[in-house]
């Protein structure tokens, strides 16, 4: 049974549609990588505990842009990484896996938790630590055709896949039965954040946001 969630939650990962998985090099890339995801219209941002300082990371993107971004941190892996994002600016929390003790404490922040699973038991365990939303990892192992078959016995669980999504098949995704969807390099390319290439991520994610609005329309 999952927890209750926060009122305008779904909603905000609804709207989002897109959420972008930061993984940068540095602090400032992480910054200047989600500057340039909000000028392409991508405004789902999950700063990732890979992220160096990825708690002052969390609280400059938010102190620019307010809450014209649904931000959040991901690859918690640890509990006090879950209080620490929070008092930072995060509105949601992600883990790649699920844990009962991480879970407890990233539900303990009153929070929107997306708790990583990739098979039917392992979705089961989420929904019984009571997360708010099953991030399917890695989502591209089994595709949207494999999401589809997760939601026959699971109509009723909120997913976002991560991993294997561009703006390509993200309808497909969608038409799955997908809430949001995650992305990462596709959006953000290793090689973008390292050199600095900040059109390169704002036109990504330009493509990004037309494909979700496409795909809601």
């Amino acid at each position: 049974m999952t927890s209750p969630r926060p009122a305008d939650d779904l909603t905000a990962l609804r709207a989002a549609t897109v959420v972008a998985v930061l993984r940068a090099p540095t602090a400032e890339a992480g910054i200047r990588a989600s500057d340039a995801l909000v000028a392409g219209g991508v405004t789902g941002i999950e700063i990732t505990y890979s992220t160096p300082d990825a708690a002052a990371v969390i609280r400059e993107v938010r102190r620019r842009h307010g809450d014209a971004v649904h931000l959040g941190a991901g690859t918690v892996l640890e509990p006090r990484q879950a209080r620490e994002a929070v008092d930072a600016g995060a509105e949601f929390l992600v883990s790649p896996g699920t844990d009962a003790e991480l879970a407890g404490a990233m539900l303990g922040t009153g929070v929107t938790v997306l708790s990583g699973a990739l098979t039917p038991s392992e979705v089961m365990t989420a929904l019984r630590l009571g997360v708010h939303v099953v991030k399917l990892f890695p989502a591209s192992l089994g595709g949207p055709a494999y999401l589809k078959a997760l939601r026959g016995p699971f109509p009723h669980v909120d997913f976002v896949p991560t991993g294997g999504v561009n703006a390509g098949n993200l309808a497909e995704w969608l038409a799955a039965g997908a809430v949001a969807v995650g992305a990462g390099g596709e959006l953000c390319p290793a090689a973008a954040m390292a050199g600095g290439d900040w059109d390169t991520i704002t036109a990504n994610a330009r493509e990004f946001a037309a494909a979700a609005r496409e795909a809601r329309a």
